[in-house]
């Protein structure tokens, strides 16, 4: 079991990070601003269940096998950035839904919105390299199970991150409610997602 003390340190650290502007608050940010807060939400809530993923990965070796591998990151750093450019090219081309019985759609949507989350998190060797990187530091092997405690370190992770993001998303679907699917300027909203996905798949190929 992971001490108070060490639990409060982490959160510090988490939300130190949290609150410095990434990919992850770029990303709901801007699903926030064109689509709303109910999508924004479910793509982070993806996003929370990857971490969480990567912690169990790290805490059961699985990491440290594909770190050991530069070949096999360099491949999943790759494969995040083909998948976000192809989310770029469809938020273009696809058609919004015509205007009817909304509920179907609705939630096809939000489906779509928490495999963003999810796949863009998996996909971000950046994020193998975060977890690798940080949460060891705060392990004690004699404190119990180390795949237990790295499970608690990605839940706290998980709970700063999502209320972090959370005020954001709020703040920017009040901010974007004219690039939402609904207002005025829907239009430029899907531009602006999609030169987000764009920058993102840049960032994380070259970055």
């Amino acid at each position: 079991m992971i001490a108070p003390a060490t639990a409060l340190a982490f959160a510090g650290a988490s939300f130190a990070l949290a609150v410095t502007p990434g990919p992850d608050m770029m990303l709901c940010a801007s699903r926030a601003a064109t689509q709303g807060r109910g999508v924004a939400f479910m793509t982070l809530a993806g996003i929370c269940c990857g971490l969480f993923l990567h912690a169990l990965f790290a805490g059961l070796g699985l990491s440290q096998l594909l770190l050991a591998s530069p070949n096999a990151i360099v491949a999943v750093r790759w494969a995040g950035a083909g998948y976000l450019l192809w989310l770029a090219i469809r938020t273009l081309t696809t058609k919004p839904d015509p205007v009817g019985d909304a509920a179907q759609p609705r939630a096809a949507s939000m489906a779509a919105a928490f495999r963003v989350g999810l796949l863009t998190n998996l996909l971000n060797a950046k994020v193998i390299l975060f977890v690798l990187a940080l949460y060891p530091q705060f392990v004690t092997p004699s404190s119990g199970a180390v795949l237990g405690q790295m499970l608690t370190l990605g839940a706290i992770n998980n709970v700063v991150g999502f209320a972090v993001n959370g005020v954001v998303i709020l703040v920017a679907a009040r901010l974007g409610r004219g690039l939402s699917s609904g207002g005025r300027f829907a239009g430029l909203g899907r531009w602006f997602l999609a030169a987000v996905f764009g920058g993102l798949a840049a960032r994380l190929a070259w970055g």
